[in-house]
């Protein structure tokens, strides 16, 4: 017969074993992986169910060098170079990092890292992005192609006023949340002298309020929801008010396109697609259309695009304006191909992606988006040849807008303030002014972009490989 005290002995013996085994494969698990629970679980390492990352965490979506935070572009030799750049010997990782860029010239992120090893030894000037990375890579892509352009090219011409420019990276999935407490991290950096981002308006309006609070200019390239011009005066935006593209938009409906009734699909989500909705729907009413009674929301779970079609049918509509998220471009694109050619079809900038010619082809063909750059738009800039040459093929929109909040910042910098109120200042007095990819750069007192939007069309062509082109629209 057992002795019941040999099983207890045995018992707490048995608990402790495994409570030692799991403490140790917890201590592992956490210095293998940096601690960063939330982001090995899933959901694009966002944080969910109210989790609040870490500040280590955090640490690991930021990099100026030390770490790869787009993984789908990694090569052994930029795998050397971040490890030489972590290890504080800038001229291997500088080295490492051209190298790389022979191998795959149209990378961002290590053309960026290659002018921070480049300006490490020195006393650069620093800057951040914040981008999708996680949850949109190509946006991501086309943001920092700007920012990386901006800053080689001034770099190469000897910096700003004799200081090389830095740039941190960082990731912020489109997530207001991480957006918010990325942009704390910022603020509590005093080297960073100001922020390009951040993409979605959702995450733009999340963060403002931190730079506001803490003085630190940031500028979005791509943030157009009405509400961010009442975010405060740190708070720029390179992209055209969003009540521009509504304006050129009905324009071009009514008057040369000649529809007077338009129904719309947004994103009952996202900030930005209610604005335009809004703002379209005053415009077109003012310059005599109307806009169709539709219930037509890309955020709803039971979306069908044939239901859809028919109700903007029976509604009598004779346009349709897709204003999708950009985390949503996938039912605005099968609405587009559930089309058909039956409605003029419309869109926002959000649309203006290889995706959508890629995905769409002969669906979206004429189709007209209101946009705020297109690299045939602007006669005599030369920063299309320029990028074209830097990464071997077209850019688009957000690259282009990216690239003017950068220079934005460099031309206010240049004026010999290095300091965040010095640069606030700087791009909020009246006669503020430089030249970027859409031309002149001018803010108004609200912060806003002062420019117009342009048009264009979706039509066959060859440069974008997919067998469709977006064009300029002749108006």
């Amino acid at each position: 017969m057992t002795n019941p005290k040999n099983e207890t002995t045995v018992l707490i013996v048995s608990l402790l074993v495994t409570g030692a085994l799991l403490a140790g494969g917890f201590w592992l698990f956490t210095n293998r992986f940096g601690g960063d629970v939330a982001g090995i679980l899933g959901n694009n390492g966002q944080t969910t169910g109210g989790n609040t990352p870490s500040s280590r965490q955090l640490q690991n979506r930021i990099s100026q060098g030390e770490r790869i935070l787009i993984t789908a572009d990694t090569t052994p030799q930029k795998q050397a170079g971040v490890q030489a750049f972590a290890n504080g010997n800038y001229g291997e990782a500088a080295n490492q990092f051209q190298s790389s860029l022979s191998a795959k010239r149209n990378d961002p992120e290590t053309l960026i890292y290659f002018n921070n090893a480049k300006a490490a030894s020195g006393n650069p000037l620093k800057v951040a992005v914040s981008v999708p990375i996680g949850s949109n890579l190509n946006i991501a892509q086309e943001i920092l192609r700007g920012v990386a352009q901006a800053q080689d090219e001034v770099n190469q011409a000897g910096g700003i006023n004799g200081r090389l420019l830095s740039v941190a990276i960082a990731n912020d999935d489109n997530n207001p949340q991480l957006s918010k407490q990325l942009a704390q991290e910022f603020v509590q950096n005093d080297e960073i002298l100001a922020v390009v981002g951040h993409n979605s308006s959702n995450a733009t309006l999340a963060a403002a309020p931190v730079y506001e609070q803490g003085g630190l200019v940031m500028i979005s390239p791509s943030s157009d929801a009405r509400t961010i011009s009442e975010s405060g005066d740190y708070i720029f935006r390179t992209i055209p008010s969003i009540r521009f593209q509504a304006d050129t938009l009905s324009r071009y409906v009514v008057n040369t396109a000649r529809r007077r009734n338009i129904a719309i699909c947004n994103d009952s989500q996202a900030e930005y697609s209610q604005s335009l909705k809004q703002e379209f729907t005053l415009a077109i009413v003012a310059n005599g259309g109307r806009v169709a009674q539709l219930d037509c929301d890309f955020s709803a779970a039971n979306f069908n695009a044939s239901t859809i079609l028919s109700q903007a049918s029976s509604a009598g509509a004779d346009g349709l304006l897709l204003i999708p998220s950009v985390d949503r471009l996938n039912p605005a694109i099968n609405l587009a191909r559930a089309n058909q050619g039956r409605n003029l079809l419309l869109g926002s900038a959000t649309l203006y992606t290889f995706q959508t010619l890629q995905q769409g082809q002969e669906s979206v063909n004429d189709m007209v988006l209101a946009v705020p750059w297109h690299p045939e738009a602007f006669t005599g800039n030369a920063f299309p040849q320029r990028a074209t040459q830097l990464w071997g093929g077209q850019v688009n929109w957000r690259t282009a807008l990216g690239y003017d909040a950068m220079q934005s910042i460099i031309a206010g910098l240049r004026q010999g303030n290095t300091t965040r109120q010095g640069l606030q200042q700087e791009l909020s007095r009246p006669g503020f002014s430089t030249t970027g990819a859409t031309g002149t750069i001018q803010f108004l007192p609200s912060g806003d972009r002062d420019g117009a939007a342009i048009l264009v069309q979706v039509q066959p062509g060859g440069k974008s490989n997919t067998g469709f082109d977006f064009v300029p629209l002749q108006r």
